[in-house]
């Protein structure tokens, strides 16, 4: 029986089906993404997604969707289905779907009649290619298949219209055809296992429509180019294979690939199962042997502050050590005097992050907990390390990142949001947080104090006569900052004389990180504010609901939405600093609750991004899943609470 399981009565209802997203990547940048029942909701949704060397890697759809239909007695049953204007849906394919799963690979059944047609989707590793096998269970007559392709050719981000820039001839291939719509894009070659007949009927398909893109505020509507339609004959007990490829391919490996594929999927058959192909569909693997991290799908690309919050999860929460220090290589081979590239292209970053740098420290410390091997650690990243802290301490970086003389960190400029909340409105930050975030004070304090230990265990005496005097007076200046024993919690940002009050998660990490600021009594404090104010079953609040400027729901337009972002929709990442901090101070008495957050989230393997955890939730119940169906703080969280509670049950 399938882990994951779907009510096969409402596959056919829309409202369950098209709120049901599928996500695989092929873990060097391609990805195909869409509902349960095939229906287009979101401009990201495609069955082949690929970046573009030569535009800067960005990721183009190329194959939007493949429209099927059953041809029996000449009569004809398409099983595609797009929406259009007026709650049109076209044509009405969903109501044959009388099975869905998806435990190794998307694995969707069809009913015609007498006519049983089984179709599995399966992206290839590291190949920009998607194969689609198709397999005639059951029928009682002569069966035809008809593939109508709806094709993209445009950047992930934007619509494309009907235009006569547009090169809509097609070139034979081997059982099929190869079509170069744009200059400077690559050919598209649609394949199939076994001869076909393809008969070219060029059409554009105007106005079909993504609700999802409708509801964020979002440009909807587009037309999408269909070069005419494939044909083949199919007997009961067969099989054949579409393949879509941005090479031109062998047909005769197709169903060797298909079946040696499939063989390498690791079954999503439980909770932890589900969590660890998640994680692994985050990793990049790229032509020049460098190794990313995509921040969450369908819309994100890499991003340095993301990168290091999730990489300990994603990798070491898996057992993959390798692969965290690909990365960590990775990044640091791109950071550019104490600075990460915090997003933007590779050929055009932006270093808008001060909390990246320091999420670093965090990373590698998380490492070299997992490989023992701490002078090995300060030979590998001592360089780096010493160059980000000694920029942060001179004071050499943008943004007004520097030192102060009390020992802690002062970031920000009127109008720049450097840190994790970072959400812009008009652009005015919606949380500035210009001066000392709560959270930075105890990344630079743990970064320290990391340094120190792995410089002392390498013999490093040069550094350590440097930096040993510095923890007592940040620890000092924080509690004095930050710390009111009759509130009983952390300010959130200290500029100057003005203290920020407003409760929110940040003051976790003061709690949750090795090294900390503050003793165990002010921890256990902290924590019981947060778990009383913050803590929901999908992850912690941002804005206390108690606060006047809390927004329970996150909906509305990109404006509307923004504004609602870090003022109290929640954040499952921000669980791993909880659970750390809970467990520091509560110990093996603390793991029933941990283990009751982390296994609240298994009933949302079915919902949103099947098999993943989403980016964010509303505040108020029922915590409704919104924004990236599939985020990699938020199953990285998950993971390294999933390996605390091992190491408390030992």
């Amino acid at each position: 029986m399938n882990y994951l399981n779907f009510d096969k009565i409402q596959l056919a209802n829309l409202e369950y089906s098209l709120n049901r997203e599928i996500i695989r990547s092929n873990r060097s940048g391609s990805f195909c993404n869409t509902t349960i029942i095939g229906c287009n909701t979101r401009k990201y949704h495609g069955l082949l997604v690929s970046p573009v060397e030569q535009f800067e890697n960005k990721r183009f759809v190329f194959l939007s969707s493949l429209d099927e239909t059953i041809v029996q007695h000449n009569n004809e049953f398409n099983l595609g289905i797009h929406k259009y204007d007026g709650e049109i849906y076209e044509p009405k394919g969903h109501k044959y779907v009388i099975d869905f799963s998806t435990d190794t690979v998307s694995n969707t059944l069809y009913r015609v009649g007498g006519v049983l047609l089984r179709k599995e989707n399966l992206l290839v590793e590291q190949e920009k290619q998607i194969l689609i096998r198709y397999v005639l269970e059951d029928a009682h007559s002569p069966t035809k298949l008809r593939f109508r392709p709806f094709l993209a050719f445009r950047d992930m981000h934007t619509l494309t219209h009907a235009n006569l820039d547009a090169n809509t001839r097609v070139e034979p291939v081997k059982n099929g055809v190869s079509i170069k719509m744009y200059a400077g894009l690559p050919s598209l070659y649609m394949q199939f296992s076994t001869a076909v007949e393809f008969v070219p009927i060029p059409d554009w398909f105007y106005g079909i429509e993504y609700p999802k893109e409708q509801e964020r505020g979002y440009d909807y509507r587009e037309d999408l180019f269909v070069p005419g339609y494939f044909e083949a004959d199919i007997r009961k007990g067969e099989s054949l294979i579409f393949s879509a490829s941005l090479n031109e391919e062998n047909p005769a490996t197709f169903k060797r690939l298909f079946s040696t594929q499939l063989e390498r999927r690791l079954p999503r058959s439980s909770y932890l199962h589900c969590l660890t192909n998640a994680a692994q569909q985050f990793i990049v693997r790229n032509s020049d042997q460098t190794a990313e991290v995509i921040a969450g799908y369908p819309w994100f690309g890499v991003w340095g502050r993301d990168t290091f919050i999730a990489l300990p999860g994603i990798t070491l929460g898996i057992d993959d050590h390798k692969t965290c220090k690909a990365v960590l290589d990775t990044m640091t081979e791109r950071m550019e005097g104490g600075l990460f590239p915090n997003m933007g292209s590779r050929q055009n970053p932006a270093f808008n992050s001060v909390d990246a740098p320091l999420w670093f420290f965090s990373a590698v410390q998380q490492y070299a907990g997992y490989t023992e091997s701490g002078s090995a650690v300060w030979k590998q990243y001592g360089a780096p390390m010493k160059t980000i802290l000694n920029n942060f301490r001179n004071g050499t970086l943008p943004y007004n990142i520097r030192m102060h003389d009390n020992g802690l960190v002062y970031a920000g400029q009127e109008g720049k949001a450097l840190t994790w909340m970072d959400a812009v409105v008009n652009g005015v930050p919606v949380t500035p947080r210009i001066g000392y975030p709560v959270e930075i004070q105890a990344l630079w304090y743990n970064a320290v104090q990391f340094a120190l230990a792995l410089a002392k265990e390498a013999g490093d005496k040069k550094f350590v006569n440097e930096w040993k005097d510095l923890p007592e007076l940040i620890a000092d200046s924080f509690v004095k900052k930050f710390w009111d024993e009759d509130k009983g919690y952390l300010a959130d940002v200290v500029n100057g004389e003005e203290k920020d009050w407003s409760i929110r998660p940040n003051q976790v990490f003061a709690t949750s990180l090795p090294y900390s600021p503050v003793d165990d009594e002010i921890k256990k404090s902290i924590l019981d504010v947060v778990d009383m104010q913050l803590v929901t079953p999908r992850g912690l609040r941002t804005l206390s609901p108690e606060d006047a400027e809390y927004k329970g729901t996150y909906e509305g337009s990109q404006e509307q939405r923004d504004a609602a972002y870090h003022q109290g929709t929640v954040w499952p990442w921000l669980l791993e600093g909880f659970s750390a901090g809970w467990l520091r101070v509560h110990k093996k008495s603390g793991v029933a609750y941990i283990d009751r957050l982390l296994h609240g989230f298994e009933e949302e393997m079915t919902q949103h991004g099947i098999g993943t955890i989403s980016e964010i939730y509303n505040g108020d119940p029922p915590h409704q899943a919104k924004g990236a169906i599939s985020q990699a703080w938020s199953v990285g969280a998950l993971l390294s609470m999933s390996k605390m509670i091992e190491k408390y049950n030992v």
